[in-house]
């Protein structure tokens, strides 16, 4: 996948083009035996729908499927997940505490226009002998995803790559609003959005509602996608995600946006029923 040796391409243009972060190339994953990696799976779909419920839900959920699990073991899993016991938001969006927080700026703002705000948010990606972490980078009036990474790790760098990704091809928006991780909050990604003189923007702790549009794609993500398939590898992942987010920006309608999709509405292109209606 990526070919050290190769003189033309440097090893950071390689991860670009295969949408990784540069870190991921010098990490070696951890081996998980088979049957946790299936309660993982039944873990994340569980915490999808409901992502209030802690390690005890959890435990108990498994128990009436019929797992002989303990809650040790759970909130183990959970922690390798990346999701959070307490707490209604993944452990992927643990705060720092020597991370400046900023002040919610979308309380009552009117969002009418395509980069008017951004949008990110991290997930847990479960594949048939892994797993990975995406991040996306999404306009939130239009819904269309801008940019995406996937890492073996959490640190801030895919995170910081994404949101660079977004800005050389899309341009800057006025305000970027995201959870109160640690990934967000570092020197690294608010320093991106300060140069560019881009307003910053956190829910509040543990707000799920506060970034609804990215929680809904997630949703439609795995469960019209990625759970109804089996990823071998990365390669694998990155190549279905990549067709995926083409399919959902340029194909898939939402009736909010009045049954047009992401690109007709960040575009601005006229409403192809128009003229039939």
């Amino acid at each position: 996948m990526i070919d050290p040796t190769e003189k033309k391409l440097s090893l950071s243009r390689q991860c670009r083009m295969l949408n990784i972060s540069r870190s991921s190339r010098y990490y070696k994953s951890r081996r998980i035996k088979q049957d946790n990696l299936k309660l993982m799976r039944l873990i994340d779909e569980q915490y999808l729908k409901a992502p209030s419920w802690g390690s005890r839900s959890i435990r108990n959920y498994l128990r009436r499927r019929g797992y002989k699990v303990n809650r040790k073991r759970v909130q183990r899993l959970m922690r390798i997940m990346g999701l959070e016991a307490i707490y209604p938001k993944p452990k992927t969006s643990r705060p720092h505490p020597g991370h400046k927080v900023y002040p919610y700026l979308l309380r009552n703002l009117n969002i009418n226009r395509p980069n008017q705000v951004w949008t990110a948010d991290i997930t847990y990606i479960p594949m048939a002998r892994g797993f990975m972490y995406l991040v996306v980078v999404m306009d939130w009036h239009s819904r269309k995803v801008l940019s995406w990474r996937l890492s073996n790790t959490l640190e801030a760098d895919f995170c910081v790559e994404a949101l660079e990704d977004a800005l050389l091809q899309y341009g800057c928006p006025e305000i970027f609003n995201t959870d109160q991780g640690a990934q967000f909050t570092s020197q690294a990604f608010t320093g991106l959005l300060k140069s560019h003189e881009i307003q910053i923007s956190m829910d509040g702790r543990g707000r799920v509602q506060d970034n609804i549009f990215i929680e809904r794609l997630w949703w439609s993500a795995k469960y019209q996608y990625l759970y109804l398939w089996s990823f071998d590898n990365g390669t694998q992942l990155r190549q279905g995600l990549g067709q995926w987010f083409q399919l959902y920006n340029q194909e898939r309608s939402h009736q909010a946006l009045d049954n047009l999709t992401p690109d007709e509405v960040y575009y601005g292109l006229p409403h192809p029923f128009a003229e039939a209606a």
